[in-house]
């Protein structure tokens, strides 16, 4: 097995473009999966790392959120309780492929910063803590005291706490994760922005004003057990593909589905369930019953129009729609929401959604029609400037038929990444309410600031004009993951040291500060030995659920610290031996951390016990639990009253959104096989309508430069090749993080100050060389 990475990049001439597909997963998911583990573990270790996957005495998925089945509700777990992309994930990190010291010999950073973000994920693990000191060419080596003497160095010549940003991805475990917000607090700032500033902080938004808690209020068994799901903005063919089985679950007991996507994706249409034989052999399960091909940022008016027909078929028969009991007794601000849409502007309905009259009154029946509905929604919801407006809107109409809090009913947001979910739970957040604070003093003792720190969006703003000197990353591939592309490089390059805890080669290792570090660490599938013993550390899903997750291989390298290590002597060298709060005791032995979690977190009283428990425990939610709302103001839920809108595009213009090839997950690039949407070998690919592309002057195969266009300013994407795609008309598509370029850092969604990443107004020009 070799433990170098591929030596030649992407070719984007080597495009091949096939018939997108109609179903998802069977055969070729198990083929892939297979070959990509051989290809970076070999077969031996292949088998053994795929068979700890989720399990309960294994670990958890490094991909995504989607929980696994609960003993308590009889549901058993399969001996591959994982999806293809979760096995391409574990292959990643459990590939036999290095980058040690002799790699950054051999590569100076500059050209390491002419790759592309394929290529250097594809070289390996990460070994050895390096270092670039300022005007070097090379990373070298540097021993971990020597590393951490840099980072609290550099930490203590700031002016004030706030220079510095400590960003946190979701593949943190929730010991680290609290450890880390502990660490940024005691150091005296609340700059903690993390990767749900860039994805569902609208739905937290959203959700805490009308139900009083930021998360979704559904289990698993709800999703098998409703009537309806409802699946708004998202993929979960390639985003969240063990959502299919759930979805497949809950059509064999009857239920139907409604996807609304601007897109039509495999996954949603059929899934062959390899494992199962009707899967493997056979057609497969259809699952949408209903497809409403939106358009990009209609989601808004197609929900409004669906609360108006109830609203009107409840007045033409009382009683026979509407949940009065429910609204009477557990709601406020029925009457102005309803008074708000009595009239509604079917002409703007219709110019916004893109869908027929006759097919949004279809969707409004079968939700009128359903005693127990799911909404759920991603992405395609949560990036747009009416984000917030539009997640209460689905949520006033869950709430105008009661379902909050009744098996099979409730709302989804599908989380994107591993412990997203958790590490908010854990304090991560600019924002932490009082009494989270008020714990954390009166349980070490310590003073932590109350002023609301800096997220994704404002921490580069604070870098770009010099107010964000230092930048350690938890985790992560911030460089790529954050909007307006040269402005972050811009950004990032003008600190005085930049930090990432990685497992991998990234593109934020090659834009980097005047100084930079790269700090290795475990992964989740290698055994953490510390001085007490084998280590596990605890995680969040989708659904509230906190388990075990317990590493099993041996660490890619000796010199490789945990997470809850490289904090934990971060801060004793920053903070010194005689802080407040016990460093070295919370690395030697992770039970002490949680125990302090269980005494700071609300919901995780006798942590250390419950997540013994072969499933764990789901931390409370009232609306959820006991049709309590007690977050919000009012101490009920809270009907919104918004007005109508959706983004306008000028003549000659198409709104793009960025999304994930199938060989991708968040930044990290698997392959060059989106095979669901039929696209092989290549990245730089435009999605547009056969008709839209005509009217514009472009045909299928065109070489184009994408520019957008926000408030008098253009951002240009270059050479991206046009490909005719069934997608909504007026609207396209192409990958991140290549289009990030074009995502303003301004253009974000109100009150949660998410980047509108799938709403962006471009122009398609012509590339010098035109067609190839």
């Amino acid at each position: 097995m070799s433990r170098s990475g591929p030596t030649s990049d992407i070719d984007e001439s080597d495009l091949e473009v096939h018939r997108p597909k109609a179903w998802a997963a069977g055969t070729p998911g198990v083929a892939v999966s297979l070959r990509r583990g051989v290809e970076q573990m070999g077969p031996l270790r292949t088998a053994r790392t795929l068979s700890l996957l989720n399990q309960r005495e294994g670990f958890d998925c490094p991909g995504c959120a989607w929980p696994e089945p609960q003993a308590a509700d009889g549901e058993g777990r399969k001996l591959a309780e994982f999806c293809e992309n979760g096995a391409k994930a574990v292959a990643e990190e459990a590939t036999r492929r290095r980058v040690g010291p002799e790699f950054f010999a051999a590569h100076p950073v500059a050209e390491l910063a002419e790759r592309t973000d394929y290529w250097l994920g594809q070289q390996g693990r990460l070994t050895h803590p390096m270092v670039l000191r300022q005007g070097a060419t090379h990373y070298e080596p540097i021993s971990w005291d020597g590393a951490f003497a840099l980072v609290a160095d550099k930490l203590r010549e700031l002016s004030n706490p706030d220079e510095a940003m400590f960003y946190t991805s979701g593949r943190t475990s929730n010991e680290a994760a609290f450890l880390y917000q502990l660490l940024a607090r005691s150091f005296g700032t609340n700059n903690l922005p993390d990767c749900s500033n860039m994805c569902h902080e609208s739905s937290g938004a959203a959700l805490t004003e009308s139900t009083g808690i930021g998360k979704g209020s559904v289990s698993l068994a709800d999703i098998h057990h409703a009537d309806l799901i409802v699946v708004i903005g998202q993929n979960p063919g390639t985003n969240h593909p063990r959502m299919l089985a759930a979805l497949e679950q809950a059509k064999t007991r009857g239920a139907r589905i409604i996807a609304v996507n601007p897109l039509p994706e495999a996954g949603l249409l059929r899934f062959k369930n390899p494992q199962n034989v009707r899967g493997l052999l056979g057609r497969g399960t259809a699952l949408a019953d209903e497809f409403a091909q939106v358009r990009l940022g209609g989601d808004l008016a197609l929900f409004q129009a669906i609360g108006h027909l109830l609203l009107s078929w409840e007045d033409a028969a009382p009683g026979t729609v509407l949940d009065r009991d429910f609204i009477d007794d557990s709601t406020h601000g029925f009457e102005d929401y309803a008074k708000n849409l009595r009239e509604l502007d079917w002409a703007a309905i219709d110019q916004a959604t893109g869908l027929s009259r006759s097919q949004i009154v279809k969707i409004a029946r079968m939700i009128s029609d359903s005693e127990r509905t799911v909404y759920c929604w991603a992405m395609g919801v949560t990036q747009h400037r009416h984000a917030v407006p539009t997640i209460q809107e689905i949520t006033n109409v869950a709430l105008l038929r009661g379902m909050i809090g009744k098996p099979g009913a409730g709302l989804c947001p599908v989380r994107g990444h591993s412990n997203v979910q958790g590490d908010r739970t854990m304090g991560v957040w600019e924002k932490m309410p009082e009494e989270f604070l008020d714990a954390l003093d009166a349980e070490f003792d310590i003073t932590v600031p109350r002023k609301h720190g800096l997220d994704t969006v404002d921490a580069i703003r604070a870098m770009r004009d010099g107010r964000g000197k230092v930048f350690v990353g938890m985790g992560g591939n911030f460089a790529a993951a954050t909007p307006d592309s040269a402005l972050t490089e811009r950004a990032l390059r003008s600190c005085e040291l930049t930090v990432h805890v990685s497992t991998k080669l990234n593109r934020s290792h090659v834009v980097h500060g005047k100084t930079a570090l790269i700090l290795p660490t475990l992964g989740r599938t290698e055994r953490d030995v510390q001085a007490t013993g084998e280590q596990f550390v605890t995680v969040e899903d989708s659904m509230s659920c906190v388990h075990a997750s317990r590493g099993r291989l041996r660490p890619a390298d000796q010199h490789l610290l945990s997470e809850v290590a490289i904090v934990c002597r971060l801060a004793r060298t920053l903070l010194g031996d005689g802080h407040a709060v016990p460093w070295r005791e919370f690395e030697r032995d992770y039970d002490q951390i949680r125990d302090r979690i269980a005494r700071v977190v609300p919901g995780c009283e006798n942590y250390n016990a419950r997540v013994r428990e072969p499933d764990g425990f789901v931390l409370p939610h009232p609306p959820r639990d006991s049709r309590e709302f007690t977050g919000t103001a009012t101490g009920k839920a809270h009907f919104t009253a918004s007005e109508l809108e959706f983004p306008e595009v000028p003549a000659g213009r198409l709104l793009l959104q960025t999304l994930r090839s199938h060989d991708q997950y968040n930044t990290t690039i698997y392959g060059l096989s989106d095979r669901y949407r039929g696209i092989e070998d290549a990245r730089r690919v435009v999605l547009a309508h056969a008709e839209d592309l005509a009217e514009l002057g472009f045909a299928d195969g065109d070489l184009v430069d994408l520019v957008s266009e926000w408030e008098g300013t253009d951002r240009r994407a270059e050479r991206f090749r046009v490909v005719a795609y069934p997608t909504a008309r007026g609207c396209a598509a192409a990958y991140f993080p290549e289009a990030n370029a074009l995502v303003p850092l301004d253009s974000v969604a109100r009150k949660s100050n998410t980047p509108v990443s799938k709403a962006i107004i471009v122009r398609l020009e012509a590339t010098a060389s035109g067609r190839q």
